[in-house]
């Protein structure tokens, strides 16, 4: 299949020739945006607690109303980037996370809070599969294309690594919100250098746009993991229940009307390419084993462990050291080696790292903690820069937008269940404290909310009480992260075995594509 961005003459030639790492370069701005957003959210967490006194509930939905939004319209967003253009759609993006970024800072109630998540998540969704789709048509050179990913996914990395520290020492001297308008500048560059740097590349016999298929997606999407969020916070319930239905009316009416459409949203036939949908497995599991943990982890750091907002930052700067190091060489070793035996050694040694971590307590001092970061950052690194390599060589560069798409839905979407099912398991088992002996109705309710909620309400108590609430409340809590860990765990290793089976065989392309 043709090109639709080639080495022709003009413009496109001297972005292909000298100006492909520039385009790079760019595009790693726009990843920079979301991994920082959301980064800084799990640090800000407490002194949002404490200003806009969520419920439990409340606080889940804030942190995955974003992936529950971006999950069902990244399908949606990356066939719209493959018919109106990927650089049109990602510099609209841009501009649009950044004006809803200041809602975010602005927020003055949860209900308000959890609105501007979920408009976040429509404006982000257009911002990861274009960077990838644009990847895919820039660089041709398979050995090039691999780098690119390990830079992409790298720059993700290190944004996980800047958002906590920059985060961190706004929280010290600004308020919250702060946090969130560190995305202004960086949109603005990426717009600004963006319309000059970067070449435009659409599928030129897409069809139109349809509406029926994006609206299927996001019921679809939304009710499932809105299904699994009540179950696993709520038990079994009949609104659960009505969910899961609803949600797979819808994504199997989606699916449905994909088959019937002459230009689909979504390909089907993608998922027939086994190593496609291995790795689109495998990032959606890691990425469930992980995201409970991660989202909690700035808590246990600050409330447990009794660190500033700049210090707990720096407490997680291992994770995105060892995934930038390897996300750099993934491609190579796994050319030298195997692209199972590195997917697989990757997950095997981030599940091995939640296993460690099951023995967390408040107590526990940082080398424990710091060296399990490293090795699960340096195993997610060779995994997902791989996965992702997979995913877009195994399609023809047309329909990079939709694949890259699928792969950025099963992150989001695996972020979600992860938040949603091992974030209940915290929440969980935190609630199942006993407070102090004549602890009041109100403090009690307040502390059994959340840990923040318990270090504001013990403010009222006399000291011995109010410490021996804390004490009480943090156990909990470490209690809860100890088995979130565990579960992600076991999901983890689960996951290093099937990619091994799922991706037999499967190899990076070589050639260099004309």
């Amino acid at each position: 299949m043709s090109s639709t961005v080639r080495p022709t003459a003009g413009a496109d030639e001297t972005v292909y020739r000298s100006g492909r790492w520039l385009a790079l370069a760019v595009l790693v701005l726009a990843v920079l945006l979301v991994a920082v957003d959301a980064t800084v959210l799990g640090l800000a967490t407490p002194f949002l607690s404490e200003d806009l006194a969520p419920t439990g509930t409340q606080l889940l939905w804030i942190g995955d109303v974003y992936s529950f939004v971006i999950a069902g319209l990244l399908v949606s967003m990356g066939s719209l980037g493959d018919r109106i253009g990927r650089k049109k759609l990602l510099l609209s993006g841009a501009v649009a996370f950044g004006a809803v970024s200041v809602l975010n800072a602005y927020a003055t109630t949860p209900e308000m809070m959890i609105l501007a998540r979920a408009l976040l998540g429509v404006a982000g969704a257009t911002l990861m599969p274009s960077t990838l789709a644009l990847i895919r048509n820039i660089f041709h050179d398979p050995r090039e294309r691999s780098f690119a990913i390990g830079i992409w996914g790298a720059t993700a990395s290190a944004g996980a690594a800047v958002g906590p520290v920059v985060g961190g020492l706004l929280l010290e001297h600004f308020w919250w919100g702060s946090v969130f308008l560190i995305n202004l500048p960086v949109m603005a560059v990426l717009v600004v250098v963006g319309v000059k740097l970067l070449p435009e590349s659409k599928n030129p016999v897409t069809g139109p746009w349809d509406l029926l298929s994006v609206a299927l997606s996001l019921v679809g999407m939304v009710a499932v993991v809105y299904a699994v969020k009540e179950a696993a916070t709520h038990g079994a319930s009949w609104e659960a229940g009505v969910a899961v239905l609803v949600g797979a009316g819808g994504l199997y009416g989606f699916y449905r009307r994909q088959l019937t459409l002459s230009a689909p949203l979504l390909d089907m036939r993608l998922f027939r390419h086994r190593g496609f949908s291995g790795a689109v497995l495998a990032d959606l599991l890691t990425i469930l084993g992980l995201s409970g943990l991660v989202f909690f982890l700035s808590q246990f750091l600050q409330l447990v462990q009794g660190r500033e907002p700049f210090e707990a930052g720096l407490a997680e700067l291992p994770a995105a050291i060892g995934a930038v190091a390897t996300g750099l060489v993934a491609g190579k070793v796994a050319r030298r080696f195997s692209v199972r035996s590195v997917v697989a050694g990757g997950l095997a040694a981030v599940g091995l790292s939640l296993a460690v971590l099951t023995l967390l307590t408040g107590s526990t001092g940082y080398p424990l903690l710091g060296a399990a970061l490293l090795i699960v950052g340096a195993g997610a690194g060779f995994s997902f820069t791989v996965t992702a390599d997979v995913i877009l060589s195994s399609v023809p560069k047309e329909q990079a937008g939709a694949a890259s798409a699928v792969s950025e839905t099963a992150y989001e979407l695996g972020a979600a269940l992860g938040i949603a099912v091992l974030g209940s398991i915290v929440t969980g088992v935190y609630r199942g404290f006993t407070a102090p002996d004549g602890t009041p109705p109100d403090v009690a309710a307040a502390a059994h909310e959340s840990l923040g909620g318990a270090v504001e309400a013990s403010a009222a108590l006399p000291r011995a009480h109010a410490e021996a609430l804390v004490t009480a409340a943090q156990e909990a809590f470490t209690e809860g992260l100890r088995m979130a860990a565990g579960a992600g765990a076991a999901v983890l290793l689960t996951t290093a075995v099937a990619a091994w089976f799922l991706l037999r065989g499967q190899k990076l392309a070589e050639g260099v594509e004309h």
